[in-house]
């Protein structure tokens, strides 16, 4: 069975973002059966956690497949950015968490998906009292 390995940098990250700001950075797919993998992708992202039902919402998104007769580099380093938004901002409450990270998930070819998040703070929230 194939090894994959992801690494995810920022390009700057003490961990708290401001709306407007750039996140950016890089990633790179390490397996040792690049031909497994049928696509990769890159995406920045919000979600709720806690009472009641989970929301998600994808700000930035980019897929790299594999298809037909092109050349598919699985392990080139691939570059991500995109300017922030207004909101939500994160928020650590009681009932509710909104989280925002950045995720890289590689598909293989048989169905197997393989998945790193790393997460930031987007505003500068108090925990409530």
């Amino acid at each position: 069975m194939s090894q994959v390995k992801i690494i995810l940098e920022f390009d700057e990250h003490d961990g708290l973002y401001f709306p407007g700001d750039t996140i950016a950075g890089q990633y790179l797919v390490e397996t040792s059966t690049p031909r497994a993998v049928n696509s990769v992708e890159v995406s920045v992202l919000w979600y709720t956690m806690g009472k009641g039902e989970e929301d998600l919402s994808v700000h930035y998104f980019n897929r790299h497949s594999r298809i037909e007769g092109r050349r598919f580099e699985v392990q080139a380093p691939r570059r991500f950015g995109t300017v922030l938004p207004n909101s939500p901002l994160s928020y650590d409450g009681f009932l509710v968490k909104i989280c925002w990270c950045v995720r890289v998930r590689v598909f293989m070819r048989q169905g197997r998906e393989v998945v790193s998040e790393q997460p930031f703070q987007l505003g500068a929230t108090l925990r409530p009292v």
